[in-house]
């Protein structure tokens, strides 16, 4: 699994929920600080338009699922213990754990938009609280552990490009000191030209511009939607609004983990089924639907769907990963007719691959051998051959041939 995404947000904000929502896990839930302790990884999927119909065969999945005609794409979620103001300065379980979720490709950042925790993190009444200032609180810690990672390294990010006049040299200094959190050149290149400055401006950059590039920094290693959790507690829908009316530059999402908890369980037992071409639930059997299961899918499917529109976590996780990080979907065959592995199995791999991503970019992913020897992909629905530069598509399938491995 090659894309992570990771739950951050304020302790009490909802977090596990949703980690155990998407994931099927049973990790503790509780009304207290800091349930969770320690940073806890799973796996879930993001969903997408199986191209089996499309080719009229039956698809044996390897390393996905297909489900009434959904491919369900793996990739790894985590779930961090919650933080708090002050966590940069060691308050609560303090900032520790923060390079665990740097590791990932995007955050989602959980918010409680009933209000119903107070500054601290600590559960109250609903409405008291402050959802936005939630969000801008856990925000400023989150830059303010960039701006410390690289205050703590000036000195000798100073002192190596002291050494060189050669610009990419002097970025590949900042780049060696980052690279453990997911930054990449480009990154950094960006940030500096979005503030107007040259990476030799280190040498007599103030605090207030540190801070500014280190938030840039933040922003663009690790584009974030926010879920506005807890939508079932009716003065959420407040909540949800001020998020939306102060902060135009991210994408929110409504979600009620607790009741797509309730209803996941129900999909459990059958009675329930998760629809990815509606976004809602099915009933399978209504008979052994219990009362809370019917209250929660009625206001699943008539207010999150119906009035809020684009609602819920698995939406959530398909923005993050096909919107925020612009992933493609890509199914790779080694028999062009069959289109099946060596084993026979039928479009058995769909791989999730950055946009702009090449068939070269696919072979290396799949085997490092068919990268060394590849000389083009074959196209299935058209049959063009396709140079190893071609940018792959979303839900392209491909037949790779090299000339010292077949594809796989």
């Amino acid at each position: 699994m090659g894309v992570k995404i990771a739950l951050i947000g304020k302790t009490n904000a909802g977090k596990t929920t949703i980690f155990n929502t998407v994931t099927g896990r049973n990790e503790p839930i509780g009304n207290y600080m800091f349930t969770t302790q320690n940073p806890v990884s799973g796996t879930t999927y993001v969903t997408s338009p199986c191209v089996h119909k499309e080719f009229g065969v039956i698809d044996n999945p390897i390393n996905s699922k297909c489900i009434d005609g959904w491919r369900y794409i793996p990739i790894e979620i985590i779930d961090l213990p919650g933080l708090i103001k002050g966590a940069s300065y060691g308050r609560g379980l303090g900032t520790r754990f923060l390079s665990e979720a740097m590791k990932a490709d995007a955050f989602i950042h959980v918010v409680d938009a009933s209000g119903s925790i107070d500054e601290d993190g600590r559960i109250a009444e609903p409405g008291t609280g402050d959802p936005f200032r939630d969000y801008q609180e856990i925000e400023g810690e989150i830059v303010q552990w960039y701006k410390n990672l690289l205050e703590n390294n000036l000195d000798k990010i100073l002192k190596k490009i002291e050494t060189t006049k050669n610009e990419q040299q002097a970025i590949n200094v900042v780049y060696e000191t980052l690279a453990g959190v997911k930054i990449t050149k480009l990154h950094i290149i960006q940030a500096l030209e979005d503030m107007g400055v040259s990476v030799y401006d280190f040498r007599s950059m103030s605090d207030e511009k540190l801070w500014r590039l280190a938030s840039l920094l933040r922003d663009i290693s690790k584009p974030t939607l926010i879920v506005a959790n807890k939508m079932d507690i009716p003065v959420a829908d407040s909540g949800f609004k001020q998020l939306k009316d102060k902060i135009k530059d991210k994408i929110i999402v409504p979600v009620s983990a607790n009741l797509e908890l309730l209803l996941k369980r129900a999909e459990q037992k059958g009675t329930v089924r998760y629809n990815p071409a509606e976004e809602n639930f099915l009933v399978i059997d209504s008979s052994n639907l219990s009362k809370d299961e019917k209250k929660a899918l009625d206001f699943f499917n008539k207010f999150l769907i119906r009035e809020m529109m684009r609602a819920g976590t698995q939406f959530a996780l398909n923005v993050a990963v096909f919107k925020l990080l612009r992933m493609n979907v890509v199914y790779p065959v080694a028999d062009p007719k069959k289109l099946s592995d060596k084993k026979g199995n039928v479009l058995p791999d769909a791989y999730l691959v950055p946009d702009g991503s090449t068939v070269k970019d696919l072979a290396e992913i799949i085997h490092s051998e068919l990268a060394v020897g590849l000389l083009y992909a074959i196209d299935i629905r058209t049959g063009i051959r396709l140079p190893p530069t071609y940018r792959i598509k979303d839900r392209d399938v491909l037949h790779l041939v090299s000339a010292t491995r077949k594809s796989k």
